[in-house]
């Protein structure tokens, strides 16, 4: 068991990781390597499979460079990575469409017109308010039908890999059912695809991928692969899963109710629940299948909050002294501003929502004066995105009622090193938020699932929780959580209000 090793490839947006653990949870090594992108034009952002594959590739052979002859020792190669998007290749896996993440949104006009025929059906059917497959497949067979005459699968990015790596026949290219639900074209209590949302759509089932569980074994490393990267042939390929899940149980979610904050370029908040019930109301989160079947992560993610946070110092905050430490620059001056940012009030969703869908909402910031500093609006930005996290957990217990009244959660993320933003988010919800010792739950997490799919690991639940302790708690201050639910009823009026001004200047513009 000691001598034992995994190999974890974390298909990113920006990069491609690789780590190895052994099965006491250890991090031996993780290296990465960018991956270009062509976003030449506005709403234009694919990466070519090829170049992504090959990324793969380099840093599997950077591993056996350092490891060596321990790389015998690696059981089985386990995948994870970003779980929203589309791909589309021929018989042979030539890549036809290129790998078309979220950020790709030549796509929306398609996912607006789908959401008004048979939004429903994708929430009650496929449990998504942001599903990204469907639409994305009508937007490449009408705008690209020459091309999209030799699609022989589509796939997310993990079936491309998987299927490159073990040399499968297009016949068996599967996807894991983590990745399924922001397809829109699955049924996602019963985890098979739809037939009702793949006539809908217009998408043949033959064109899909088989469902996979999350420790599955998919496929056996090929030997001419395996002899490019320094690896033993015929290593089991584990399906894995998606980077919210794979974080989820490396982070020890795996009891009911227990709940996850990621605070990370698309912040997330996830809970474990023993059944789908979504909130026709609000449509607010969606639900996507866990390992163990007719058990489901209900999850909201905030599309781009850490990327706007970034994106924020890059363009406000070049008058710092010290542009290497903006971001603890920046906090350590909004330490000392009250909960409700002097009166500023943000909405911090620049590039939309996702959960309820909304492509028009757009972000602003009201109630600035001549005495506001740039560490308000700052300090706004993170409570905006406070208040949508609070929205939705009363969204969720409104569902879930058997849930206690207090919460722990848990904090993970860039985020979750903020000097300010825990206690914030403590503070907002009445929640108590706990951080964790290791910041690579991700690969760790797929390394259980990779253990747990070649026997290792028995107990899936034991393995993370013996390998994740707490390291510090954080506990609301009772007079600003009162105060912040009257903010929170005017949150809701302005992002509304912003709402129908983007709208009308959509249409000026």
């Amino acid at each position: 068991m000691k001598n034992l090793y995994f190999m974890t490839i974390d298909l990113g947006t920006s990069y491609i990781k690789a780590g190895v653990y052994d099965t006491e949870g250890t991090c031996l090594m993780i290296t990465q390597s960018s991956i270009h992108s062509d976003n030449s034009k506005p709403g234009i952002f694919v990466q070519r499979g090829e170049e992504i594959f090959n990324c793969v590739l380099s840093c599997m052979k950077r591993i056996t460079d350092t490891f060596g002859e321990k790389s015998k020792q690696i059981a089985a190669i386990g995948f994870t990575g970003q779980m929203a998007g589309f791909m589309g290749v021929d018989r042979d896996w030539n890549d036809i469409t290129s790998w078309s993440c979220s950020l790709d949104t030549r796509y929306v006009p398609y996912a607006e017109k789908q959401m008004e025929k048979f939004g429903n059906d994708f929430l009650e059917i496929s449990g998504t308010n942001a599903p990204l497959m469907a639409p994305k497949c009508e937007w490449f067979v009408t705008e690209f039908p020459k091309e999209a005459k030799h699609i022989a699968k589509y796939m997310l990015i993990s079936s491309y890999i998987i299927g490159k790596l073990g040399n499968c026949k297009i016949e068996d290219a599967v996807v894991d059912c983590s990745y399924t639900t922001w397809t829109g074209l699955v049924d996602v209590k019963k985890e098979i695809w739809s037939d009702e949302l793949c006539r809908k759509a217009g998408i043949s089932r033959d064109l899909l991928p088989k469902i996979v569980k999350s420790n599955e074994v998919c496929a056996y490393l090929d030997p001419k692969i395996a002899d490019a990267v320094g690896l033993k042939s015929g290593i089991p390929l584990v399906s894995g899963a998606g980077d919210k899940i794979a974080g989820c149980i490396g982070s020890g979610i795996l009891n009911m109710g227990d709940m996850i904050f990621e605070a990370s370029s698309y912040g997330a908040i996830s809970s474990l629940v023993d059944g789908y019930r979504p909130n026709r109301e609000t449509k607010d989160y969606d639900a996507i299948p866990e390992f163990r079947k007719g058990n489901f992560y209900i999850h909201k993610y905030i599309p781009g909050s850490g990327i706007t946070l970034q994106w924020f110092l890059d363009t406000f905050a070049d008058g710092y002294p010290d542009w290497k430490n903006a971001f603890s620059v920046i906090e350590d001056a909004a330490k000392s501003i009250p909960c409700g940012s002097d009166g500023l009030m943000a909405v911090g969703l620049l590039g939309g929502s996702a959960m309820p869908f909304d492509g028009d909402l757009k972000g602003a910031w009201t109630g600035y004066t001549w005495s506001h500093k740039k560490e308000h609006f700052y300090k706004a930005l993170l409570e905006s995105y406070s208040y949508e996290l609070k929205l939705t957990i009363d969204s969720m217990k409104k569902m879930y009622p058997e849930w206690k009244d207090t919460l722990t959660i848990k904090m993970i993320g860039g985020g979750a090193n903020s000097a300010i933003w825990p206690q914030i988010l403590s503070d907002t919800t009445g929640c108590e938020f706990v951080l964790l010792d290791r910041d690579d739950v991700a690969l760790w997490g797929t390394a259980i699932l990779t253990g747990s799919g070649i026997g290792i690991f028995g107990d899936m639940k034991e393995t993370a929780n013996r390998t994740v302790k707490i390291t510090k708690q954080i506990r609301p201050n009772l007079e600003n959580y009162r105060k912040y639910q009257e903010y929170l009823k005017m949150y809701s009026v302005l992002k509304e209000n912003v709402h129908n001004t983007c709208a009308e200047l959509k249409h000026v513009l």
